[in-house]
């Protein structure tokens, strides 16, 4: 047996082993890639610029642990950069996990050396409603009151007494909206349910696999901005002047990429040098 017939009796536990240290290595390394964003990025970082400080953001994250590669590093830029900028974060969630996974990204941004300096404070600068059950129903609840439909915040404190929420009634007195979501309810429920009627300011981020069903609502003026999957959360961490999660994954997608690109070639190349070989 020649070295291109080993080649195709490979194990594929051994390309397996190879694709995974493509995966992991590069996330040890910080590298600087060149990440252009795109309009429709470009666009929800400009209408976010566009707010005063003191504006109040609801941020609604409706996925679970199974989308976190994708979704988590969009939030938490997206909270690194409220706090950066002086904007108050109201958050909810339209799934259940959403304001676990809120909590999680606040972890992370608020033990930040920068953030830490800016010393944001809970109930006043930003708060954390938690979970109401009923999908789109709860985005109309809110257009009429958000107080009845949040009555409590996500650790059981009344929301009419936390000092963020006074003089927040209903969508009237929410300047920004920013959905985070991997399916149903999520962005679409959003515009029909939020944008539509309400005429909220509405951005999104959604996973690779749902955004091509987001962008008519950007061809439509519905929806501001979107970031796209990975891709689309490492646009805006460049947008913002801090790249930071999303990149790096960039980097360790690129590389695996890269690498299985390398073996496909590789692959054809031995498969067909082979039959050639026998057919002679």
């Amino acid at each position: 047996m020649n070295f291109l017939e080993k080649l195709l009796a490979l194990d594929r536990r051994i390309i397996f082993l190879f694709i995974a240290i493509a995966v992991a290595l590069p996330l040890f390394f910080t590298v600087k890639l060149h990440i252009e964003v795109t309009p429709v990025v470009r666009n929800l970082h400009n209408a976010l610029e566009a707010l005063p400080p003191g504006s109040k953001v609801l941020v609604s994250l409706d996925y679970d642990p199974g989308s976190m590669p994708e979704l988590q590093p969009m939030a938490e830029s997206f909270f690194r950069y409220c706090f950066m900028r002086d904007l108050k974060i109201i958050i909810i969630g339209l799934w259940p996990n959403g304001p676990i996974q809120a909590n999680s990204a606040l972890e992370v941004i608020l033990n930040e050396p920068d953030i830490k300096k800016k010393n944001p404070k809970y109930g006043m600068d930003y708060v954390n409603l938690g979970y109401t059950a009923g999908n789109e129903v709860v985005i109309e609840r809110m257009g009429s009151d958000i107080p009845v439909t949040f009555p409590k915040d996500y650790s059981g404190n009344k929301t009419e007494d936390i000092p963020l929420m006074k003089g927040v009634k209903n969508f009237n007195n929410i300047d920004f909206v920013y959905n985070l979501s991997a399916g149903y309810p999520g962005t679409v429920e959003w515009v029909l349910f939020g944008v539509d009627p309400y005429k909220i300011k509405l951005g999104a981020g959604n996973t690779a696999v749902q955004a091509p069903q987001i962008y008519p609502y950007l061809n439509s003026g519905q929806l501001v901005g979107l970031l796209g999957g990975m891709k689309g959360g490492a646009e805006f961490e460049i947008a913002t002047g801090h790249p930071a999660k999303a990149v790096k994954f960039m980097f360790s997608q690129s590389v695996s990429h890269a690498l299985i690109c390398f073996f496909i070639l590789i692959g054809n190349f031995a498969y067909f040098a082979t039959r050639k070989k026998k057919g002679a």
